[in-house]
């Protein structure tokens, strides 16, 4: 396969080994997502350029703020949207694609954080974890509290079992519903539920220390 470009959400960006389409972007991004996945499956690169588009982005957050390092981060999008090429062919849904993406990219952030010999987040990179904090021009002690209020949040959410961190990032930041979650993660949708009050009841706890 062609070399495409995966772009990181600082804007620059990361090579990975997938098909580069022709073209006909702007007449696919009009298509439903189901449309174009089973598109992609009849061999359609241009579609897949747009699957590749419409993911890396969410792909990459979730995986930030799952594992805290950007090179690993850029490591699961590319081994997720890599495999999600190869993988097309059996899946036998053309909406089954997005599931499938998060449920691989979170399966890989596991794999990650299992192999670490050490606690993953002792230094925690608040701006990295959430580049689009709403900053105010011009006023500095604001931008502090919002700065010192990210690192309290990104600090806690590293504190978070691993599943627990999952099921917030993909219901809080990816709008997932309970069972889309569930699907993603393989669980059960009141386990999904069980968690996520753990989670709230967690990160909540930390917010009110730092207040």
């Amino acid at each position: 396969m062609a070399a495409a470009q995966l772009p990181e959400e600082s804007g620059t960006f990361v090579q990975s080994s997938l098909p580069a389409g022709s073209g006909g972007l702007s007449e696919i991004a009009r298509l439903d997502e189901a449309t174009i996945v089973a598109r992609a499956q009849d061999g359609d690169l241009a579609a897949f350029e747009h699957l590749v588009e419409t993911y890396q982005g969410r792909l990459f957050r979730l995986a930030m703020r799952m594992l805290n390092d950007r090179g690993e981060a850029e490591d699961v999008v590319q081994d997720t949207l890599t495999a999600g090429w190869r993988a097309l062919p059996g899946l036998d849904r053309s909406s089954a694609f997005g599931g499938w993406v998060y449920r691989t990219a979170t399966n890989r952030c596991f794999d990650v954080l299992r192999r670490r010999s050490t606690h993953p987040e002792d230094s925690v990179d608040g701006a990295a974890l959430w580049p689009a904090m709403n900053l105010q021009a011009g006023d500095p002690h604001r931008n502090a509290e919002l700065a010192a209020q990210y690192e309290c949040l990104s600090k806690a959410l590293a504190d978070l079992p691993p599943d627990q961190r999952a099921c917030w990032l993909l219901r809080e930041f990816h709008d997932l519903s309970y069972a889309e979650i569930a699907a993603a993660l393989g669980i059960g949708p009141g386990t999904v539920r069980g968690r996520l009050a753990r989670a709230r009841e967690n990160l909540a706890e930390a917010m009110i220390q730092w207040h």
